[in-house]
């Protein structure tokens, strides 16, 4: 900051007068120091005598060379010529003394102007140290101005700066904002689409561009008819846009391919807070979800209730038409009743089965059916159920083959819910198998890939190709084999979920029709026993 002080003038401190400076780094000029020089001794000699220059002297002037006209010009005829003469004289002495003065003081100024450049310049840019003595009071004046004008100069552009600062600062945050904004909505797992007054695309996030096949980099600013064929998409936006964002969400379900989507559109103002946003400028934000899962657990709910419902009223029904006939007392006799009694407790039965498939079924997909996994011996539990349903191959006189390994591989199951597994594939093989025929047990371990596959196959009448694809249904029955047994249509339902969803192994099924099935369960294993077994076989 430049900083003036005023000293009083005097010869005594000429020498010792305090110098004006300003900080800077350059330093003067050598013909800048003497031509600074050549101004101060000038305007030292000028200084001195200042007051011949001011207006008042000048005036006093004039007025005593009127005064001395006046006085001649009445008292000329009583004066001798040589006093006359001396009066004019006097009187152009001081006319032109005037003159003189004018023309000194004119030329002082322009040279005054010139020194007040040259302080300017070197004082205030090039550091010079400026003798404030020497100047003038009206250069002095005309400095102190100039210097406070630079100061507001200083002062405004320091605080423009900080403006810009401020205003870069926040360009800074919002620009990430906007980077964060973007990368959210990029990611999110609905489909988000904006569109503009003229149904031109503005943003669309991945989800979306997958939902519709844009491709990226491709679609903005590009009309949706153009990107999307699906003309009842473009209807629902259209319709949306042109009722104005007025009215409320608009909510609707369309199908695309082979996927269900839950639209929600909102037509919006692209210019908020405009006044003349309401004339036009109205696009619309479309969300799309992916619905289609929902749509098929609904379904397959509804198709669950129905078919439980049919299956639920058939051995009703049985039980109520037996109770009946025995209330109307159409069994005569011991015999007649006790035959009637086992029917209806062979449907009871049956509907005690049915309810707890169903139950089962229903924890194991709520995640809510209790399981007690720990280390097992799976060829003795395989051995367990081949002994529960040998009597019943037996009645049939069909034989049971066991292949079991020799070792005991273990792995971390519930034991309960493996017997069931086993015992379920046990029961159905010999239920879909001639009187004659055979059902065999095989078990082989992978130990490169650590798992023990158990393989429970049949001679009986086979599954229709056709059929495969849906064994594993809940409530699903072979039509061409169903009058050979009864049965829930829920066992292996309740094999699929407890081999694959509980102990997280793999279910197979390969059958032709008249060779007869092979249910093939794959677990992983945890160890492998050392141990040789000797009676593991019949």
């Amino acid at each position: 900051m430049t900083v003036l002080e005023r000293k009083p003038w005097s010869d005594e401190e000429d020498a010792s007068a305090a110098p004006m400076t300003v900080a800077s780094s350059i330093a003067p000029a050598p013909d800048e120091l003497a031509r600074g020089r050549r101004w101060r001794t000038h305007a030292s000699s000028v200084r001195r005598f200042d007051w011949i220059y001011r207006p008042e002297s000048i005036l006093s002037m004039l007025a005593v060379a009127a005064i001395l006209s006046a006085w001649v010009g009445i008292f000329d005829r009583e004066v001798i010529p040589t006093r006359v003469w001396l009066f004019h004289w006097a009187i152009l002495a001081l006319a032109g003394g005037a003159g003189g003065v004018l023309w000194h003081g004119r030329q002082s100024r322009e040279l005054g102007s010139q020194q007040l450049l040259d302080a300017l310049e070197m004082g205030l840019t090039r550091a010079t140290p400026v003798d404030t003595a020497r100047l003038s009071d009206e250069c002095l004046g005309v400095i102190q101005r100039v210097q406070h004008y630079v100061e507001d100069l200083r002062s405004s552009a320091q605080s423009a700066q900080s403006r810009e600062q401020r205003l870069l600062l926040e360009r800074t945050v919002c620009e990430r904002e906007r980077r964060a904004i973007e990368h959210i909505l990029e990611n999110v797992g609905e489909a988000i689409l904006v569109t503009d007054d003229f149904d031109r695309v503005t943003v669309a996030n991945r989800a979306a561009r997958g939902a519709l096949g844009l491709r990226d980099g491709q679609y903005l600013r590009k009309p949706l008819d153009t990107l999307v064929a699906d003309e009842v998409f473009l209807r629902h936006v259209r319709q949306c846009r042109e009722a104005g964002a007025a009215t409320s969400r608009r909510n609707a379900e369309h199908t695309i391919g082979q996927r269900v989507f839950s639209l929600s559109l909102q037509c919006i103002d692209l210019q908020p807070g405009d006044a003349d946003a309401a004339a036009g400028g109205h696009g619309v934000v479309t969300v799309m979800r992916d619905i289609t899962r929902e749509r098929e657990v609904s379904r397959a709910k509804s198709d669950f209730v129905a078919k439980a419902a049919h299956e639920l009223r058939t051995p009703l029904s049985s039980i109520k038409a037996y109770v009946e006939m025995l209330v109307d007392g159409e069994a005569a006799d011991e015999k007649t009743r006790r035959e009637y009694y086992e029917i209806i407790q062979a449907a009871g039965d049956r509907l005690g089965r049915l309810i707890d498939n169903m139950l089962n079924i229903s924890r194991i997909e709520s995640g809510t059916v209790r399981v007690n996994k720990e280390p097992i011996n799976l060829a003795v539990v395989v051995k367990e159920a081949l002994d529960v349903a040998r009597p019943q191959a037996e009645a049939k006189s069909i034989r049971m083959v066991d292949e079991l390994t020799p070792v005991y591989y273990q792995v971390m199951a519930d034991r309960d819910m493996i017997n069931q597994i086993f015992l379920n594939l046990l029961s159905n093989a010999i239920k879909y198998t001639p009187e004659g025929g055979a059902v065999t047990v095989r078990m082989l371990v992978d130990e490169e890939r650590h798992t023990v596959t158990t393989a429970v196959s049949d001679t009986g009448v086979g599954i229709p190709e056709e059929d495969l694809p849906r064994v594993f249904e809940k409530f699903f029955r072979v039509k061409a084999n169903s009058k050979m047994a009864i049965g829930t249509g829920l066992g292996l339902n309740l094999v699929k979920h407890l081999v694959e969803t509980v102990h997280g192994g793999r279910i197979t099924l390969t059958s032709k029709v008249g060779h007869g099935s092979t249910f093939s369960v794959v677990l992983p294993l945890i160890a492998s026993g050392s141990a040789l077994t000797t009676g593991a076989t019949s």
